[in-house]
């Protein structure tokens, strides 16, 4: 998920493209740079890290005469985090510059078309590619506009793009397919961007670009057309009446609402250029050469602990391999027994997780192979680990993780669907119905999240002042009781535990009375009569129950004080809308207590010490 902005007017752009990736720093953060025309040539200038180097690099240099640019702060995909790979990508003969967020899928086929033609690339991006395909469709002695279009009729996935060229030196053209983009209208001035808070204080007039959309903007004029056919469209201006603070939320009360309701499209980016519809297929190509393990060892902390647990069933039901998940923080702490043929598999939203890469390194040290999955790329456990798997997330801001679980369970149950099939042990049918669920699962959670909101309010205005919770279920639903216990002390400072439905008869039932609830996760799965009957264990006891389920069918009736209903969804994908449910009710009760929903106490983002 990176940041790109574009800028033409009257006022110097290089200072206004470096304010504006200030804002969209949040979008990425492992390079950036920026494109200006001065003097009739395009100049790129690009810096590994933080945005604070580019600006030292720019600093001594004279850049004030050029009133048309772009940049972009990146979040690595193709390629390592190096200033190489940096954006903005020039064309090989450098008479095209570009910046891009998304992913070219089929970026290989074309780049290997392209050498034969005689093309060079100098960085491992997909960009580039990108670049080199307008440019070889301008060859041809089409205008930019066609070239630019025809080029990306042959791009396939998801892209908002920004493109300069010297010949045209005040203009910048833009386009967008399942990436955000929108066009800020000013006075002698206008603006590409990833999103509104990079113009907000220079312009509240805005235009929302869809896919399949071009615009190409002057300091005087803009143009929106269709990438298909290049006719002219009508958009309408839309007046933005957001502060700056609100608009970088876009529009949500804090981070991890809005990071919530991202849910939907960090699952497509995760399955991108993974699965193949039209084949029926998992391919993970992080994986194409590593051995498939006969025993795997899920190591973690936390949300990514959760994570694993949650996925070991999948593993061993769907690839036959025995799995076992430990805590990082205890795993590093002992003398592990590894065999022959076993792999661990380590867990980490930030790469950087001190216990996560101990035990990362402790497996290296044994000869033992060591798999990633983590969300950055260029990270510690990234570089360290014989194959990685980049989940896709995007950056999180808030401190309560919820998006990195999402794309993390995503990527694990593509891992298990991957070595199942490579096997040759997949169950009869799972592949297909795995495919057909991922597919709209997307959709169902994006149409289900705002009702499943306003249930959540409801039901923390009423059980917010409960002295403490269990999250209970069975099966799949435990790891996710544990995630919806963390969940509520983490931001409400409530206590609360995740417990195995079938344990609470073994000592916890005792704290069961009228101001303590309990949670109960029971969706129609194999488990279901086991967890209806814990649940009239506690009923009987007269404590509060919420019971999160699916839709009342014949057989699977409940008797609860609450029952909050779910769409239901194929097997273990249910798992994705439990998890929003639980997420948006201990947002909802923290919001309730005035808690400090995204910056909690004591906590920190990124754990890096043991």
């Amino acid at each position: 998920m990176c940041g790109i902005i574009g800028y033409t007017g009257h006022r110097p752009a290089v200072p206004f493209i470096i304010e504006g990736l200030r804002r969209l720093e949040y979008r990425g953060y492992d390079s950036s740079g920026v494109c200006y025309a001065q003097s009739g040539r395009l100049n790129v200038v690009r810096a590994e890290g933080k945005l604070a180097l580019l600006e030292d690099k720019l600093a001594n240099m004279e850049v004030s005469l050029a009133t048309t640019g772009m940049g972009h702060t990146r979040w690595a995909t193709h390629g390592a985090p190096t200033e190489n790979n940096a954006h903005p990508h020039r064309s090989s003969r450098g008479e095209l510059c570009l910046v891009h967020n998304g992913i070219i899928e089929n970026y290989q086929e074309h780049k290997n078309a392209l050498i034969g033609k005689g093309y060079c690339f100098s960085s491992d991006t997909d960009t580039e590619v990108l670049v080199n395909l307008i440019a070889d469709e301008r060859a041809a002695g089409m205008p930019l506009l066609q070239a630019f279009a025809n080029a990306l009729k042959k791009a396939q996935g998801a892209f908002a793009l920004a493109l300069m060229s010297p010949e045209e030196p005040d203009v910048v053209y833009a386009a967008r397919h399942s990436a955000p983009l929108l066009l800020g209208i000013g006075q002698g001035e206008n603006f590409v961007a990833s999103d509104i808070p990079a113009f907000l204080p220079y312009t509240r007039d805005v235009v929302f670009l869809e896919d399949g959309e071009i615009v190409r903007i002057t300091p005087g004029t803009w143009q929106v057309f269709s990438i298909e056919s290049l006719e002219p469209l009508d958009k309408r201006t839309h007046h933005i009446e957001w502060d700056l603070q609100a608009a970088q939320k876009g529009g949500f009360k804090h981070f991890m609402l809005k990071e919530i309701f991202e849910q939907p499209r960090v699952i497509a980016d995760c399955m991108a250029g993974r699965v193949d519809m039209a084949r029926r297929e998992v391919s993970i190509p992080e994986l194409a050469d590593a051995n498939i393990p006969s025993r795997l060892r899920i190591v973690a902390c936390g949300t990514s602990f959760h994570a694993g647990l949650w996925a070991a069933p999948l593993f061993e039901t769907w690839a036959g391999i025995p799995t076992t998940v430990e805590i990082a923080s205890e795993f590093r702490y002992r003398s592990p027994l590894l065999e022959a043929g076993e792999a661990v598999l380590v867990i980490s939203q930030s790469g950087e997780t001190a216990d996560t890469l101990a035990a990362l390194r402790i497996a290296r040290e044994k000869d033992c192979p060591v798999i990633g999955v983590c969300n950055v790329v260029g990270s510690s456990i990234a570089r360290e680990a014989d194959a990685v798997v980049f989940t896709q997330a995007g950056p999180e801001i808030s401190v309560a993780s919820t998006k990195a679980l999402s794309s993390q369970m995503t990527a694990l149950l593509l891992m298990a669907l991957y070595w199942g099939h490579r096997r040759g042990v997949l169950p009869a049918g799972v592949m297909q119905e795995a495919l057909h669920g991922l597919s709209s699962l997307p959709g169902h959670m994006e149409n289900s999240l705002p009702a499943l909101r306003e249930q959540a309010k409801g039901l923390a205005r009423r059980y917010s002042a409960c002295k403490g919770m269990f999250f209970l279920g069975r099966g799949q639903s435990f790891p996710l009781a544990l995630e919806g216990a963390l969940k509520v002390k983490e931001l409400s400072y409530i206590h609360a535990e995740g417990y195995a439905a079938g344990e609470m008869k073994h000592g916890p039932i005792a704290l069961i009375e009228p101001d303590f609830l309990s949670f109960f996760l029971a969706p129609h799965d194999a488990l279901f009569a086991k967890s209806k009957s814990n649940l009239e264990e506690v009923q009987a006891r007269s404590g509060p129950v919420i019971v999160l389920t699916n839709p009342h069918t014949e057989g699977k009736e409940l008797r609860a004080a609450e029952t909050w209903t779910l769409p239901e969804a194929w097997g273990p994908l249910n798992g994705f809308l439990m998890l929003c449910a639980l997420q948006l009710f201990s947002y909802e009760t923290a919001t309730c207590l005035g808690k400090d929903v995204d910056q909690p106490r004591n906590l920190a983002k990124s754990v890096t010490v043991e």
